[in-house]
């Protein structure tokens, strides 16, 4: 199962516009949506190299087999689902 660790934080005003096209690709497509605030998750975003918000990481088990950062478009997501 593919999981997306999506990095935010609450004054990120891109983050905000970009959280419900998120919330909705978790719901559709059932993979594991995991929403990170980098700033108070900052152990986590440190790991994981996020240097910028929104942050997109998307894993197979414990690899990551790709990122995007910045906002995007809801079917550049999708592309990294399949």
């Amino acid at each position: 199962m593919k999981t997306v660790k999506y990095f935010t934080a609450k004054w990120c005003g891109p983050c905000q516009q970009f959280k419900p096209i998120m919330q909705e690709v978790s719901n559709v497509h059932h993979v594991q949506f995991i929403d990170i605030d980098s700033d108070q998750g900052r152990m986590f975003a440190n790991k994981y190299n996020v240097r910028s918000v929104p942050t997109l990481v998307f894993e197979q088990g414990d690899s990551e087999v790709n990122r995007l950062i910045g906002t995007t478009t809801k079917e550049i997501v999708l592309e990294n689902l399949s």
